[in-house]
């Protein structure tokens, strides 16, 4: 529990967090924050940020009690951005969603101090915690059941269903992501982008190849007109009128 004496009561605190560990740790927050900001880019209703404090001490104090999930989640809120989250000016509004991305200094704080604080002052209603070191992957997700902590349940792939977010939670290539209902990963802007960008030129390919298509069929529909009047003109050379024998055959 960590206090910063004498803020400014009338000014929003800026987030008091110590550098991240490890360059893992940065990339995986900022791939959950920038893929549910793609998701949700048509939402004002909520607001999520990584390594920002949490202000949970009413302000009339000297001192305030903060802590700095590592990423969260708050629902039914303004989206607007802000240098931290003070509690008591936020509606007494407290995370709906809290991931933890955890290192071998931060592991066992993370699992035990954190997630009391959080199941018992916070109520926030899940809890997830992540190690992204490839030799150490571990995902553990809580649910908040008559007040406790209970394992979200697994799915056959290891994901694990937030009812808050809406959306699954799991491990894909040593990364912690975000699957809709329907198992498709949520990207973020730079994945769309690079989707939209092979969309297209799978587009532009297909297209190519039906122009090649129809200059091909052209192509044989006039060397099929050249050998026809080729052909009339040989029965003409014969003394034969080929309209004649159109006529006929009809």
């Amino acid at each position: 529990m960590v206090s910063v004496p004498n803020l400014d009561l009338l000014e929003e605190p800026y987030s008091n967090e110590p550098e991240l560990e490890h360059s893992l740790h940065l990339a995986q927050i900022v791939l959950l924050l920038t893929c549910l900001e793609w998701w949700w880019q048509q939402r004002q209703d909520f607001f999520a940020a990584g390594n920002l404090s949490i202000y949970y001490q009413p302000p009339e104090l000297q001192s305030k009690k903060f802590r700095g999930p590592d990423f969260f989640v708050v629902l039914g809120t303004e989206r607007r951005p802000r240098g931290s989250w003070v509690v008591s000016r936020e509606n007494g509004q407290y995370p709906n969603v809290i991931v933890e991305i955890l290192s071998r200094k931060t592991a066992k704080t993370d699992r035990t101090t954190k997630r009391d604080l959080y199941q018992n002052l916070f109520q926030t209603p899940e809890y997830f915690w992540f190690n992204p070191d490839p030799q150490q992957l571990e995902f553990v997700g809580l649910r908040l059941q008559a007040g406790h902590y209970q394992d979200i349940p697994r799915t056959d792939q290891g994901w694990m269903w937030s009812e808050q977010l809406e959306l699954y939670l799991g491990i894909a290539n040593n990364q912690l992501r975000y699957f809709t209902a329907e198992g498709v990963m949520i990207p973020n802007f730079e994945e769309e982008s690079a989707q939209s960008g092979e969309i297209i030129k799978a587009l532009e390919q297909r297209l190519e190849r039906e122009q090649r298509r129809v200059e091909q069929s052209e192509s044989i529909v006039q060397q099929q007109g050249e050998e026809l009047e080729r052909l009339r003109r040989y029965l003409r050379s014969q003394g034969i009128d080929p309209d004649q024998l159109t006529q006929s055959y009809n």
